[in-house]
């Protein structure tokens, strides 16, 4: 089942996610941001294992804001790991 997390510091405002029992993303979907990228990234890490799309992508950064979407989703993907 999706369940959406809010973001900080993004354009994008919410992310779903739903992790099967492996701990691999069944499902992604970003509300808001920039439309093309996020539904790029909704379909390459479709599959994946969290901890790989983790290790990829945490700590990309976005301009100067520190954070961006795909940062914010390794985040997400760290709490959802905890929840299943």
């Amino acid at each position: 089942m999706k369940k959406f997390y809010k973001t900080e510091g993004t354009c994008c405002k919410e992310i779903g996610v739903d992790l099967d029992a492996q701990g691999r993303v069944a499902e992604v979907e970003f509300v808001g941001g920039c439309d093309g990228n996020t539904h790029g990234i909704e379909n390459l890490v479709k599959g994946m294992s969290a901890e790989e799309i983790i290790s990829r992508l945490r700590g990309i950064e976005c301009g100067k804001k520190g954070t961006s979407c795909p940062d914010q989703l390794s985040k997400i993907l760290e709490l959802a790991e905890k929840e299943i």
